[in-house]
C-alpha cells in the first residue's frame, strides 16, 4: 500500500516537472500561456463589471495613454469635460475599470474604459485574464503611435475566447499635423491651396502606413488579417452629437456603423439606432 501511494506520488511529481520545464519552454519560444479562467471566476468577473443580459458591454482596452476615455466620451456623444464624461488626462488616469452607460436610451449599450496596460505591473498575457476581458461582448483594440506587443496578446486571447474585436488607431488629426510638418508645412503661411495639397498627401500618407504596419503586425503574430479602423475622437464625437459627416472623416463613420451592426446582430438591437 506505501510503496503504490510512493509510485503515484512520485509519478504526480514526475508530470507536473514536465509541465513546468514545456511551459518554462514555450515561454523562451514566446508562447504564451493558455489560461482558461473558471466558472466562479466568470461569475465574479460579470458581478465586477455589472453585466446584464439584456446589455451589450462594449470594452475599450490597449496601452495607456492612447486615447480611450476621450473615445468613450466621444461615442456617448460627450466632451471630455461633460458631467458624466469618463475622466482624461496627460497620465492615464484609469486605476480601475470604468462602466459608463451609453446616454441614449435607444442604445442598450456599456462602455468600458479599462486601464492601461502600461500602468500595471503584470505581464502582456496576464492582462486580459486579471482585467476579467473574457466576459465582455465586443472589444476594441485602442492604439495610438504604434501597434504593441499588449494588443497582439489581447488579440490573440479574443480569438481564443470568440470575442470580436475592432482594431482602432487614435488622433488622426494629430498624426496627420505632425506629418505635414515633416514635408513643409509651414503654419505661419496663409497660403491655402499649398496647405490643403500637404494635408491630402500627409492623410494619404498616414492611412497607408498604418494599414501597413498592422497588416505586417498581424501576419508576423499568426493571426488573421483584419481591418484597422483610423479615427479622430472630434469627428467621432461631431457625428454622435450633430449627426453630421465631417470633411476630414476616415473610418469614424464605418467604425460606429460596424460596431451598431455588431450590437444589433449579437443583441436584436432595433435596426432604427443604426439609421
Amino acid at each position: 500500500m506505501a510503496e503504490r501511494v510512493s509510485r503515484e506520488a512520485a509519478e504526480k511529481a514526475r508530470i507536473a516537472k514536465q509541465a513546468q520545464e514545456e511551459a518554462e519552454a514555450n515561454l523562451r519560444k514566446g508562447i504564451q500561456p493558455i489560461i482558461i479562467p473558471t466558472p466562479e471566476e466568470v461569475a465574479a468577473a460579470k458581478l465586477k463589471v455589472q453585466y446584464q443580459d439584456h446589455l451589450f458591454h462594449f470594452a475599450i482596452a490597449g496601452v495607456s495613454g492612447s486615447g480611450k476615455s476621450s473615445l468613450i466620451n466621444a461615442f456617448r456623444g460627450l466632451r471630455n469635460k461633460d458631467v458624466g464624461a469618463a475622466p482624461t488626462g496627460i497620465v492615464e488616469t484609469t486605476s480601475t475599470v470604468g462602466r459608463y452607460p451609453d446616454p441614449n436610451p435607444r442604445n442598450p449599450f456599456v462602455w468600458y474604459d479599462i486601464p492601461g496596460a502600461g500602468t500595471l505591473q503584470q505581464s502582456d498575457w496576464l492582462y486580459f485574464n486579471s482585467q476579467g476581458l473574457f466576459v465582455f461582448d465586443c472589444i476594441i483594440v485602442l492604439f495610438d503611435a504604434r501597434f504593441t506587443t499588449t494588443d497582439v496578446a489581447i488579440l490573440k486571447n479574443c480569438q481564443r475566447f470568440q470575442i470580436p474585436t475592432y482594431i482602432v488607431r487614435s488622433k488622426a488629426d494629430t498624426h496627420i499635423r505632425n506629418i505635414m510638418r515633416d514635408i513643409g508645412y509651414d503654419s505661419s503661411s496663409d497660403d491655402r491651396a499649398q496647405r490643403t495639397e500637404l494635408y491630402n498627401t500627409a492623410r494619404e500618407q498616414y492611412i497607408k502606413e498604418t494599414r501597413v504596419t498592422v497588416r505586417r503586425n498581424l501576419r508576423e503574430a499568426d493571426l488573421p488579417d483584419q481591418k484597422v479602423y483610423i479615427v479622430c475622437n472630434t469627428t467621432v464625437f461631431s457625428t454622435v452629437k450633430d449627426r453630421t459627416l465631417a470633411p476630414k472623416t476616415i473610418d469614424e463613420l464605418d467604425l460606429m456603423r460596424d460596431l451598431l451592426e455588431e450590437a444589433r446582430s449579437r443583441r436584436c438591437v432595433p435596426q432604427r439606432i443604426l439609421q
